[in-house]
Parts: C-alpha cells; sequence; structure tokens
C-alpha cells in the first residue's frame, strides 16, 4: 500500500444558502495522479480552495503527512508543499520566464535585479524538469502550453510535493497534451502527487490512477480508473445515464428555406468562405486550432472587420459592421470565452440576463426591474440554472451555470440565428447534456443554430450538416449521415 500524502475527512463548508461542501472525504497517495471529477458546482474547487487555504473550512479535518494541520492562507499551503496551478494562468506576461518563476523572491545585487543569478537559477530548475525553455524569454512570446510548464515550474521552486491542476488541458492542443501528460509522468515517477481536476472523462485512462468523484457538494465514491467504464463514471456524476449517440439523419427538411447567406467572406484569417444555413438547422463548424473558424464568426457577427464578402440574411443582403448590427438582424453570439465577451461577472444574474435587451425593459430612464426580475426567474427555471437568487453575482456561479446566463441572455433577446463557439467548453458533462437539450429545443422552435466544435463527437451527435475548415479556408461539407471522425479529419487537414 503506498503512503498517504493528504487526508481531508468529513468536510463541510458553507456560503450564504448554499452547503458548498457537505461531509466530503478525500485521501491522496504519494507518487499518484488522482483525478477529482463532477459536474460543474458539484464542490472541487471549493474542496481545492479549502485545502489551498483560500477559504476556512466549518468543520472536518485535514492531515499531511501523516499530521494534522489547520491551513488558513494559500502562504501556509505553499510552506507544506501544496500548490495550485489554476485554469486562468498567473503569471504576468511582460515579465521573463525567470522573474516569473522567482517573483518576490528575486536575488538582488545592491538595489537591482541580478539578472544572471535569477537566469541561472530558473535555467537550472527548468533542466532538472527537463522543461526546453529560455529562462530570459518574455513570457508573453511563449505558447499556452509552455506558459503552463512555467506555473508548474514556479510551484515546484517552492518544493511543493501536491500539485493540484485545474483543467490543465482545457487551451491546449492535441500534441500539447501529449506533452503535458509525459511531463505530468515524469513528475509521478520523481515522487510528486498531482490532483488532476478535469472535464474530460476520455483523458482520464491516460493519465489518472484513481478517481474521487463529487455530486452537489457531497462524496459520491473513489475507484480505480481501471476499474470503471467512461458511462459508469458518469452516472457517478450526473446520478443518472446520459447517452452520447451520434446523430444518423438530418431533422431539417430539404424544403427549408435559407435564413443566412454568407458569399466569399474574407476577413482577417478568413479566406473566401461561403456556406448556407436554413431554418431549423444545426450547422456544425469543425476544424483544428487556427482554422479560422472563431474569426468567420467574428465577422459575420460584426466583432471583426469584414475585407471583402456578402452577407444575406432570409436572401437579402446586410450590412454587418457592428455586433449591434448584427443583433438588429436576429443573430446572436455566444463566444468561446463566455467570462470575457459573454458575461459581466461582477454584475449580478439579473443583469447579465437583460443585458442584450434592456430597452425593452426600460422606461424613459428607469429600469422596470418587476419585469426583469420575472422574466430572469423564468429562464432561471427554464433552464435550469443553480443560483442562490436573481441577485448572485455571475463570477460566483459555476462555469456550466454561466454558461446557461448567457444563452439566456440570448433567448430572452428572441434572436433567429443562434452562433455557439464552443458552446460546451470547461463544463462537465450533465451540463454538457443541459446545453445540448437546449440547442436542439432552439432548432425545433425553427430557431438556426450554428455550432463551433473541437470536439468531433460533439458534431457528429448534434449538428445535422458539418462544414470543415482548415488555414481560413472551407475544405469540406459533409451531410450528417456521411460525416465520420476520419472524413472530418481529412478534411482539416487537407491544406497541411
Amino acid at each position: 500500500m503506498p503512503d498517504v500524502l493528504l487526508e481531508m475527512k468529513n468536510i463541510h463548508k458553507h456560503f450564504a444558502g448554499v452547503h458548498a461542501l457537505n461531509n466530503v472525504s478525500l485521501t491522496i497517495y504519494a507518487g499518484e495522479v488522482h483525478a477529482l471529477i463532477g459536474e460543474n458546482g458539484a464542490g472541487k474547487s471549493t474542496l481545492m480552495k479549502v485545502l489551498t487555504g483560500i477559504h476556512e473550512k466549518d468543520h472536518g479535518q485535514i492531515f499531511f503527512r501523516g499530521r494534522e494541520v489547520d491551513i488558513k492562507t494559500p502562504q501556509e499551503a505553499q510552506a507544506l508543499g501544496i500548490n495550485m496551478i489554476h485554469q486562468e494562468l498567473n503569471l504576468m506576461p511582460h515579465l521573463t520566464v525567470a522573474q516569473n518563476i522567482y517573483i518576490g523572491r528575486e536575488p538582488m545585487k545592491g538595489i537591482f535585479l541580478d539578472e544572471r543569478k535569477i537566469n541561472q537559477m530558473a535555467g537550472e530548475l527548468l533542466k532538472s524538469l527537463k522543461i526546453d525553455i529560455d529562462p530570459a524569454t518574455r513570457v508573453s512570446n511563449l505558447t499556452i502550453a509552455k506558459q503552463q510548464m512555467v506555473e508548474i515550474a514556479k510551484a515546484l521552486s517552492f518544493d511543493s510535493s501536491l500539485l493540484i491542476m485545474d483543467e490543465p488541458s482545457a487551451a491546449l492542443t492535441e500534441g500539447e497534451i501529449q506533452e503535458l501528460f509525459k511531463f505530468i509522468r515524469d513528475l509521478k515517477a520523481r515522487g510528486h502527487s498531482i490532483i488532476y481536476i478535469t472535464h474530460r472523462l476520455d483523458e482520464l485512462p491516460h493519465i489518472a490512477d484513481r478517481i474521487t468523484v463529487l455530486r452537489d457538494g457531497q462524496y459520491v465514491d473513489t475507484v480505480n480508473i481501471h476499474d470503471v467504464t467512461k458511462q459508469q463514471i458518469i452516472s457517478m456524476m450526473v446520478g443518472r445515464i446520459i447517452y452520447d449517440q451520434p446523430k444518423s439523419k438530418s431533422n431539417v427538411p430539404e424544403d427549408a428555406p435559407v435564413v443566412l447567406e454568407v458569399r466569399n467572406l474574407v476577413a482577417p484569417n478568413v479566406s473566401n468562405v461561403s456556406f448556407t444555413l436554413r431554418r431549423g438547422e444545426i450547422l456544425g463548424f469543425a476544424g483544428l486550432m487556427g482554422a479560422g473558424r472563431t474569426e468567420t464568426m467574428r465577422a459575420i457577427f460584426g466583432a471583426d472587420p469584414l475585407e471583402s464578402g456578402e452577407i444575406l440574411i432570409n436572401r437579402k443582403k446586410v450590412n454587418i459592421t457592428s455586433p449591434s448590427d448584427a443583433i438588429a438582424h436576429g443573430i446572436s453570439y455566444l463566444s468561446e470565452d463566455r467570462r470575457a465577451f459573454g458575461l459581466a461577472i461582477g454584475l449580478s444574474v439579473k443583469d447579465n440576463a437583460v443585458m442584450a435587451n434592456l430597452e425593452e425593459y426600460s422606461k424613459m430612464f428607469f429600469v422596470d426591474d418587476k419585469q426583469v426580475k420575472k422574466v430572469t426567474n423564468e429562464y432561471i427555471e427554464k433552464l435550469s440554472i443553480k443560483t442562490p437568487s436573481i441577485t448572485q453575482l455571475v463570477k460566483n456561479l459555476s462555469g456550466g451555470n454561466q454558461q446557461k446566463i448567457v444563452v439566456a441572455k440570448w433567448l430572452i433577446r428572441n434572436s433567429d440565428i443562434f452562433i455557439f463557439d464552443e458552446p460546451t467548453r470547461g463544463i462537465d458533462v450533465g451540463a454538457k447534456s443541459e446545453i445540448y437539450g437546449l440547442i436542439h429545443q432552439l432548432a425545433a422552435e425553427n430557431k438556426s443554430i450554428i455550432m463551433v466544435s473541437s470536439e468531433i463527437p460533439e458534431l457528429l451527435r448534434m449538428c445535422d450538416r458539418i462544414i470543415v475548415m482548415c488555414e481560413g479556408r472551407v475544405t469540406g461539407e459533409l451531410s450528417i449521415d456521411e460525416a465520420t471522425q476520419e472524413k472530418i479529419m481529412s478534411y482539416a487537414t487537407m491544406n497541411m
């Protein structure tokens, strides 16, 4: 039996109106990769914030290396050898790799930073970790994958024995993910323990030894990864069976009218893109990172300048030069980065819900708060949004519930054309299923949907037709009855 590094026993944590952790326990062995999974709002982040001293537990015990500890600050966790690498990286892009690693602990030469010494220290650390990065490189010049490696090196510079990685693969390409996995295996071989938080269940057999499942703030089970199937893991997470079968035929009638036509669109990183979208259709856009899918959608929505080409809505040419033009023509855009472009996270649920349609709820200089509350509560119920109240700040909600609020915003606007750009990125399998149901419901109501996704199985499950892009161009178009992962990947790499 491996040595126990960490034990969290019967942890409770309350927030206003929410029992976020209810009698949760977690055991981590020395030298293991332990996946912590569950739906958004299951309590994973709260449990890790208790462990790292960001939140103080209400009840329960924490034992580290066999000794009971009371961790009240992140600095105390760090001193014990516990460090967390957050999904949103905390590096300073204008500083070098070495300066980021040793920020606040810089070697000085008099009143000046000793550049030679700090680069030497960082270089030795990076070399020991087999990370091929020049310590004098400015962080802004690194890829996301390399920046993540710098975050890990920074954590290990504190002599960490336990690393917590929150969605580390979310923004990485497939090749970068494999590089990350190799690095994690190297850390494990050195005796480091890793708590790996992810929504990508297909990753688990490749990287995890054991998994712990949380649901609604409660402990469900801990199992060896090779003793369970993916479907069993999903059932533990959501408490129900979710079927993930590809669509076999299009649901769009052959005579369905074209509601959106794009002709020879040219924009930054977009070259001569043309396609049509029919009423009630779910049209998928596939391609590798950098294929130009998001750039195409942003140009259609007026968020990026259109260099040439035509956009027609209901067979009539329209001039879209800004998002407000697109909204006026019945187009809604759910950005892949919901926190940056879809939400005002410092505002409440109700403020976000009516943001795109505020004029409908305004009289002179005043907002009809009664109507705002009514429509917000209606869509909270309709979309099963989990929030203590409509006045809750959006930043305090889980990723899946934040995504639903973006959807609610555009449903309240009652648009005809919805552009969903990576609608399920960073949300769990249960929330994904609910988003899928929403999209199907919109299509059944004769709304038209463009769905951009990097997950091919998602496109095969959801779409009536799939357009594939590579290097800014459309390289293929497939009806759903002929689409396969192999065909999509063939078109996605056609120009490479």
